[in-house]
């Protein structure tokens, strides 16, 4: 029972870490410092690079969440076990937006001419990222160990 609620609950969470703050940033420090979301960010980059926000859509926005949606048909019965494994790759796309978050924060952090900071949304989305990544763990091993029709209480 304890997977489920803890998945039902990333299917609320991952919206508002779409639209809370990554980071902060800015030119120099002597300009203002605008916030950055997943969402704005995704709406930057449409104006400039149409491919790369599909993929950036597809790794922040559907991987996780179509993985959340997965993990809740499989705890309700509504779909299959055989699931997991896709799931388990959906999970490792949406860290891999993570790390990308990341590198962009280092890289300009390191070139010296804008100012980053990073924002309690950047810690929310990690942080559904990590606990959907934990879920699909548990529920995998859940799985392996019971029947089907006895799955996650």
């Amino acid at each position: 029972m304890t997977l489920k609620l803890a998945n039902l609950i990333l299917l609320i969470l991952f919206p508002i870490a779409w639209f809370a703050p990554l980071m902060r940033a800015g030119l120099l420090p002597l300009f203002g410092l605008s916030e950055i979301s997943v969402i704005s960010g995704l709406q930057a980059l449409w104006d400039t690079d149409v491919f790369l926000a599909l993929l950036v859509t597809a790794f922040a926005l559907f991987a996780p969440y179509l993985k959340t949606i997965g993990l809740a048909l499989v705890h309700f019965d509504l779909g299959s076990p055989k699931l997991l494994p896709a799931l388990h790759i959906l999970g490792k796309l949406a860290m891999a937006d993570i790390f990308l978050i990341a590198l962009y924060i280092v890289l300009v952090k390191g070139i010296g001419l804008a100012t980053v900071e990073t924002a309690w949304g950047l810690y929310l989305f990690t942080g559904c990222i990590l606990a959907s990544l934990l879920i699909g763990f548990l529920t995998e091993r859940s799985v392996k160990r019971q029947p089907a029709e006895a799955l996650i209480g």
